[in-house]
């Protein structure tokens, strides 16, 4: 394969590190852009000692499929350039844009077939992956990695509570009424006006409620219905940011008569679609900080579901 860096978005205000994994073909190649979950992170999705996207990107090239992945913007975003947008700061400005930007980087470069770009977002990214899709994305289909159709802050409620659930006894008081202040801060959210909600923090001084607002005005399964892009919705029931039954289930019920969805449920495996370790939202560190790889039958499938579309 072939590893060239490149630079997504650079005319913008934050121009963003990146790589186009190519396989070894004398002919166009189908190609996938990468969207990352929550949080900074770099082009790789480096979690402490584990690598997944670029676990992906190597194992997809040998398999005869391009990539771009590149650092996301909250990874090297200032914290000027943050003041600078305040509470108008969406997920347009934190993956969509790049994200789009990507796909057309793909899609003018000989060595890719246009007409055979793909998004696989994992976990934030995949909830998103709908949505990026219709504001312009126009993508051959949508790979969607341990991701969820739930709000964001209806996920971050159930985390929360399953991270007091596991703590000792003389912490759970204190944790309570953290999370009893958060979900305080959530209450009308979407009757909040737009700039009550641009000024309002939730998690640290440059986290504003508008976030969470525009993220879940439309949920997936909006962006979702009436959708005949071929989806593949991929977890590992081993992951314990998502839930089998409230995430993965629910996208069987949102696809039921979708004319092209795949569900794949992977014994064993992580968040991150390596051999789960923990398993334990509170060990979360742990969990990753083992070094692992993605394992090959993930690979393989997403390889197999791209080149049969």
């Amino acid at each position: 394969m072939t590893q060239e860096k490149i630079i997504v978005n650079p005319n913008g205000d934050t121009p963003l590190n990146g790589m186009l994994t190519l396989p070894e073909t004398d002919k166009p190649c189908p190609a996938v852009v990468f969207v990352h979950g929550s949080g900074g992170s770099d082009m790789d999705s480096k979690v402490y000692a584990v690598r997944p996207f670029k676990d992906l990107a190597e194992g997809l090239a040998a398999r005869g499929i391009a990539s771009i992945r590149h650092d996301k913007r909250t990874f090297v975003i200032s914290k000027e350039q943050m003041k600078t947008i305040g509470g108008d700061f969406t997920i347009w400005h934190e993956s969509i844009e790049d994200a789009l930007q990507a796909a057309n980087m793909l899609r003018n470069d000989p060595r890719v077939d246009p007409n055979k770009v793909f998004l696989a977002g994992l976990s934030l990214g995949g909830h998103i992956a709908p949505r990026i899709h219709a504001q312009g994305g126009n993508f051959a289909g949508l790979i969607i990695m341990a991701g969820t159709p739930r709000r964001l802050e209806d996920v971050m409620k159930a985390q929360a509570a399953d991270q007091v659930a596991q703590l000792p006894r003389i912490l759970k008081g204190i944790a309570k009424k953290q999370t009893a202040a958060f979900h305080a801060k959530l209450e009308g959210l979407y009757d909040m006006p737009d700039e009550e909600a641009k000024r309002t923090n939730f998690l640290g001084k440059y986290n504003k409620l508008y976030y969470l607002k525009d993220l879940g005005k439309k949920t997936p399964e909006d962006y979702l219905q009436g959708s005949t892009t071929p989806v593949f919705v991929m977890q590992g029931d081993g992951d314990f940011h998502v839930s089998v039954e409230e995430d993965f289930n629910d996208y069987r019920r949102i696809l039921a008569n979708h004319p092209d969805a795949t569900f794949k449920l992977y014994a064993g495996l992580n968040h991150v679609f390596m051999p789960m370790v923990h398993g334990k939202i509170t060990k979360a560190k742990a969990e990753y900080s083992k070094p692992q790889q993605v394992v090959e039958d993930v690979i393989e499938d997403i390889a197999q579901w791209v080149m049969q579309r």
